[in-house]
Protein backbone atom coordinates (compact mmCIF):
# COMPACT_ATOMS: atom_id res chain seq x y z
CA UNK A 1 0.00 0.00 0.00
CA UNK A 2 0.94 3.62 -0.92
CA UNK A 3 1.97 5.55 2.13
CA UNK A 4 3.06 8.70 0.36
CA UNK A 5 6.88 9.02 1.49
CA UNK A 6 6.89 6.11 4.32
CA UNK A 7 8.80 2.69 3.24
CA UNK A 8 6.81 -0.11 2.69
CA UNK A 9 5.19 -1.44 5.78
CA UNK A 10 5.61 1.13 8.04
CA UNK A 11 1.93 1.84 9.12
CA UNK A 12 1.77 -1.86 9.88
CA UNK A 13 4.32 -1.21 12.14
CA UNK A 14 2.85 2.04 13.68
CA UNK A 15 -0.03 0.11 14.18
CA UNK A 16 1.54 -3.05 15.93
CA UNK A 17 3.82 -0.23 18.57
CA UNK A 18 0.66 0.97 19.51
CA UNK A 19 -0.98 -2.38 20.04
CA UNK A 20 2.30 -3.51 22.37
CA UNK A 21 2.35 -0.24 24.10
CA UNK A 22 -1.34 -0.52 25.24
CA UNK A 23 -0.21 -4.12 26.45
CA UNK A 24 2.25 -3.05 28.26
CA UNK A 25 0.45 -0.27 30.03
CA UNK A 26 -2.26 -2.61 30.62
CA UNK A 27 0.00 -5.47 31.94
CA UNK A 28 1.74 -2.70 34.15
CA UNK A 29 -1.69 -1.72 35.73
CA UNK A 30 -2.05 -5.48 36.94
CA UNK A 31 -1.48 -6.04 40.96
CA UNK A 32 1.22 -7.48 42.12
CA UNK A 33 2.75 -8.86 44.87
CA UNK A 34 1.67 -10.42 48.15
CA UNK A 35 -2.71 -10.64 48.04
CA UNK A 36 -4.24 -9.88 50.76
CA UNK A 37 -6.19 -12.17 53.16
CA UNK A 38 -9.19 -9.84 53.66
CA UNK A 39 -11.11 -7.23 51.08
CA UNK A 40 -10.14 -3.67 50.91
CA UNK A 41 -13.81 -3.04 50.08
CA UNK A 42 -15.75 -5.20 52.05
CA UNK A 43 -13.39 -6.78 54.80
CA UNK A 44 -14.57 -10.08 54.18
CA UNK A 45 -11.98 -13.30 53.58
CA UNK A 46 -10.75 -14.12 50.42
CA UNK A 47 -10.16 -17.64 49.48
CA UNK A 48 -7.20 -19.13 49.26
CA UNK A 49 -7.79 -20.41 45.95
CA UNK A 50 -8.09 -16.81 44.61
CA UNK A 51 -5.12 -15.81 46.57
CA UNK A 52 -3.09 -18.14 44.93
CA UNK A 53 -4.61 -17.93 41.29
CA UNK A 54 -4.06 -13.84 41.35
CA UNK A 55 -0.98 -12.47 42.72
CA UNK A 56 -1.14 -9.33 44.63
CA UNK A 57 -5.66 -9.71 45.27
CA UNK A 58 -7.46 -7.20 47.17
CA UNK A 59 -10.68 -7.61 47.13
CA UNK A 60 -12.90 -10.80 46.99
CA UNK A 61 -14.89 -11.82 44.04
CA UNK A 62 -18.41 -10.32 44.51
CA UNK A 63 -16.69 -6.32 45.12
CA UNK A 64 -14.33 -6.99 42.16
CA UNK A 65 -17.54 -7.61 39.80
CA UNK A 66 -18.99 -4.55 40.68
CA UNK A 67 -15.50 -2.73 40.38
CA UNK A 68 -15.60 -4.24 36.61
CA UNK A 69 -18.94 -3.42 35.86
CA UNK A 70 -18.43 0.41 36.63
CA UNK A 71 -17.81 1.88 32.99
CA UNK A 72 -14.51 2.38 32.21
CA UNK A 73 -12.91 6.05 31.03
CA UNK A 74 -10.81 6.27 28.24
CA UNK A 75 -8.16 8.70 28.07
CA UNK A 76 -8.28 8.73 24.40
CA UNK A 77 -11.13 10.84 22.55
CA UNK A 78 -12.27 8.87 20.00
CA UNK A 79 -14.95 10.69 18.58
CA UNK A 80 -12.37 13.30 18.22
CA UNK A 81 -10.32 11.23 15.91
CA UNK A 82 -9.84 11.75 12.50
CA UNK A 83 -10.33 8.11 11.66
CA UNK A 84 -14.04 8.29 13.25
CA UNK A 85 -14.74 11.40 10.92
CA UNK A 86 -14.23 9.68 7.76
CA UNK A 87 -16.83 6.87 8.27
Amino acid sequence: MAGGWTRDGAIQDQIDDTVTDAVLFARSRLPGGESETHCQECGEEIPDARRQALAGVRTCVQCQSQRDSRPARSAFNRRGSKDSQLR
